[in-house]
């Protein structure tokens, strides 16, 4: 199986990780990559929604409101 390259950059998820764990910790690349590869599918779905919502109101600028409204749709399940 081909690996799938990602929009989300490796160094960027790495510098996340690291954040996160206080910078004590070390991050491998399968697990950069998994999780720039679960974030991007996440971050799509939100996408998704926040341009459906921004097409509802006949706009085809997608606002920062439409984002949020769309985070809080996906992240609770309600579609």
């Amino acid at each position: 199986m081909a690996k799938r390259k990602t929009i989300i950059p490796l160094a960027s998820v790495e510098r996340l990780i690291r954040e996160v764990g206080g910078g004590k910790v070390r991050v491998s690349e399968s697990g950069r990559a998994t999780l720039a590869k679960i974030l991007e599918m996440y971050a799509r779905d939100v996408a998704e929604e926040a341009i459906k919502l921004a097409h509802h109101a006949k706009r085809k600028t997608v606002r920062g409101e439409d984002v949020e409204l769309a985070y809080e749709r996906v992240y609770r399940g309600i579609r």
